[in-house]
């Protein structure tokens, strides 16, 4: 039998699961199980810590210590994106595959991609936004109102100067 695992231990489970809502059962019983965490309760704090994310899919990080888990969230650069556009929460059942039809600022776009700098393997922080632009482009909302991809060859060129971080 394998040894009894340390209480003291911090243990990292990563869930992705939709802002707002209670992850199911069947997600989290077989990850914090083994760990002594209660599943429902884990559930409830995903759910409260989530509730600024309402209805878009955010990567959650469980840190389980002493069979209490403490819940930290890691948002992505779409869904930034997404929350930057104010769009109303929408009911993921009814509407698949929505195209986020909005503008936003150069600024705003600066602000997601120092949110989510930690996570970039950019050298510089011009590579940052042009990351957090290629997905606005894949989000189908424009900056400025130009395309993202004409932005991002203005920066490569030169023509638009980023702020640094």
């Amino acid at each position: 039998m394998p040894p009894k695992a340390d209480p003291t231990e911090i243990k990292y489970v990563i869930i992705r699961s939709t802002g707002g809502e209670v992850p199911g059962g069947s997600v989290l019983a077989p990850k914090l199980g083994p760990l002594g965490v209660p599943p429902k309760k884990a559930g409830d704090d995903i759910a409260k810590a989530t509730q600024a994310y309402k209805g878009l899919k955010v990567t959650v990080r469980l840190a389980v210590q002493n069979r209490q888990a403490t819940v930290e969230v890691l948002p992505s650069a779409s869904t930034l994106l997404i929350q930057a556009l104010k769009e109303p929460p929408r009911d993921r059942k009814k509407e698949k595959n929505i195209k986020h039809s909005g503008n936003l600022t150069l600024n705003q776009v600066c602000e997601i991609a120092r949110k989510i700098q930690h996570k970039s393997y950019a050298k510089e922080f011009s590579g940052n936004v042009k990351e957090v632009l290629g997905t606005a482009f894949s989000v189908g909302c424009t900056v400025d109102g130009q395309p993202p991809q004409d932005l991002i060859e203005k920066i490569q060129s030169g023509e638009l100067e980023v702020p640094s971080a």
